[in-house]
């Protein structure tokens, strides 16, 4: 949708420009370029809560460029609330319904232009989708992190904390104190979890402005970003600069290797999947496999490493993190500023803030490359991300492989089968579950229940010394950025379609080898048989096999009818 077809569209409008009339408008103004401001601006969680100052500044920048702008919002839902019950199987579903959201209120005015802020996990990979679905002039902008908690530490460490109240190795008095202490401001978590990686991905594609992922949400410089984003929505209007332009397979690619480097959350592998089906783009699971043998680890960030996220920012960020990739970057990829990587890459180097920013580093006895790591001396060898495949996931699965430790790299051990994430936590808490266990939770995928994380069970699993170095765990639900440990989701396909996970029984051996990148069944009732005889076994119990009968009402429902597998993007097919 062009700047002239929209603007053809309002001229046929006459009740439109009457309605207008009665609110803030002029008669100059309906002339002039009309700009969606869009966020998820409301009293839902940290991450939305602050934004209407973004959306502010956002309006006066339009505003000073002598565009008309118009504030929407459609808020989102927190991953960290909707933890440990059934609001978790709404999660991913919002993010295609909060997409969808935008492009209503793009459509049905229609508006010229957007600029769009979110911070959170799934707001921001649904503003990217309907950035790249309606291809009009855009610019987004992260919503920031959140400050660090006490010691450094952060709210996913609540978990294990729990269990420790409940075991008495921690007074309730002391968690309830840490847990009024480890979120102190707005802003997106202050680990690389989903929605920190997301606001790195929207920079890393050229959708957001050079060095805007993950400023600290209280500091006054996001407010100006906020304010350079509306006045560039005005420039890239004004040179029909569009999405598609900035979003091609380059970019794509581009982001991969930023998300190899810093260790990002898994969750971002579908979502890029989905961002780039709506400009027909196909991303494969196999193309962030390549990218990520080849990409290291050099962010140091929770919670796989140990800083908190706003210490990225200050370390120089997203274009620091390119300067050290340079040599395998597309440098010639147009970006939102109407300059390519490259340049943008030198304006970074002339800027004096990136030095003022690295100063902040001081107050913790930091430099940048305590944060960002040079890529002759990288973090990890490798990128965080591995497909695996086999038996168990003849079309792929994901780990985060930088999180894991070295002694569950190769695995083998007896299943233990569970189909929901409540009654598995249950036993782990009871303790029935053994060392060396690995454990299935199934029929958590999209068509199932909305593919719910499992970062209660991971989280448990992970906070345990003994469990964390001999216990795996394996689902076709999804895992939070923020995870950490032997944890193997997104198996496609999922049990709920016939997927072998679904026929998996307790006792079966599971072999798990990361580097070789094999998943498989390999014996039953703790016997390995041979590769024919596992398959006839599995071809037997998927003849006695039954599909579940799936009911689901409203928003979930129509979500679970119309999803994509996991790692095509999960998205509504549209």
């Amino acid at each position: 949708m062009t700047e002239m077809k929209s603007q053809n569209v309002r001229k046929m409008s006459f009740e439109g420009d009457a309605l207008r009339m009665s609110m803030d408008w002029t008669v100059s103004d309906l002339d002039k370029v009309q700009v969606l401001v869009e966020s998820t601006q409301g009293s839902s969680h940290p991450s939305s809560y602050h934004l209407g100052e973004l959306v502010s500044e956002m309006e006066k920048g339009v505003l000073q460029s002598g565009g008309k702008p118009a504030i929407y919002t459609t808020t989102d839902i927190c991953d960290g609330i909707a933890q440990a019950h059934g609001g978790m199987h709404y999660s991913l579903a919002s993010r295609d319904f909060i997409a969808s959201m935008v492009e209503i209120h793009a459509v049905a005015t229609p508006f010229d232009a957007m600029v769009l802020s979110s911070a959170g996990d799934k707001a921001v990979p649904a503003h990217l989708m309907a950035i790249a679905r309606l291809d009009i002039p855009s610019v987004f902008v992260p919503g920031g992190a959140m400050g660090a908690g006490p010691c450094m530490k952060s709210n996913e460490e609540l978990w294990h904390m729990s269990v420790e109240v409940k075991e008495e190795k921690m007074t309730k008095e002391e968690f309830l104190a840490f847990q009024r202490a480890c979120c102190p401001t707005c802003g997106a978590c202050q680990y690389m979890g989903t929605a920190a990686t997301m606001q790195v991905m929207s920079e890393a594609l050229g959708l957001a402005l050079p060095w805007s992922a993950l400023i600290p949400a209280t500091n006054a410089e996001i407010r100006r970003m906020a304010r350079a984003a509306g006045q560039q929505v005005m420039t890239l209007s004004k040179n029909n600069l569009l999405p598609s332009h900035i979003l091609t397979k380059k970019a794509f690619e581009n982001a991969i290797m930023i998300h190899s480097a810093i260790g990002g959350s898994l969750n971002a592998v579908m979502h890029l999947i989905a961002i780039a089906r709506e400009v027909g783009i196909h991303l494969s699971p196999e193309l962030f496999d390549a990218i990520h043998r080849e990409i290291p680890v050099l962010v140091d960030t929770k919670t796989a490493g140990k800083y908190p996220t706003e210490l990225f920012w200050y370390a120089g960020g997203v274009p620091m993190l390119m300067k050290e990739l340079k040599a395998h970057l597309h440098l010639d990829c147009i970006t939102v500023t109407g300059s390519t990587v490259g340049e943008n890459l030198v304006q970074f180097d002339k800027s004096e803030m990136p030095r003022f920013a690295e100063m902040f580093l001081a107050n913790y006895k930091l430099n940048k490359r305590d944060v960002i790591y040079p890529i002759s001396k990288p973090l990890k060898n490798e990128g965080s991300t591995a497909l695996l495949k086999g038996n168990l996931a003849p079309q792929g699965a994901t780990v985060k492989k930088s999180a894991v430790v070295e002694e569950m790299m190769v695995h083998q051990g007896p299943a233990r089968v569970f189909d929901d994430e409540t009654t598995a936590v249950n036993a782990l808490i009871d303790r029935t579950l053994q060392p060396g266990d690995v454990i299935i939770i199934r029929y958590q995928g999209p068509k199932a229940i909305g593919m719910p994380e499992m970062f209660y069970m991971s989280e448990l699993i992970a906070s345990d010394p003994l469990l964390s170095k001999t216990t795996a765990l394996v689902t076709d639900g999804r895992f939070s950025g923020a995870t950490r440990g032997p944890c193997i989701g997104y198996l496609c396909p999922e049990a709920v379609d016939g997927g072998p996970i679904a026929f998996v029984e307790n006792n079966d051996i599971v072999h798990i080898d990361i580097p070789s990148r094999t998943l498989s069944i390999i014996g039953a009732d703790g016997v390995v048989l041979t590769e024919e005889a596992m398959e006839q076994l599995l071809e037997e119990r998927k003849a006695r096999w039954t599909a579940p009968v799936i009911k689901h009402k409203g928003a979930l429902g129509q979500y679970t009818r119309l999803a994509r597998p996991a790692l095509e993007g999960g998205s509504i097919q549209l």
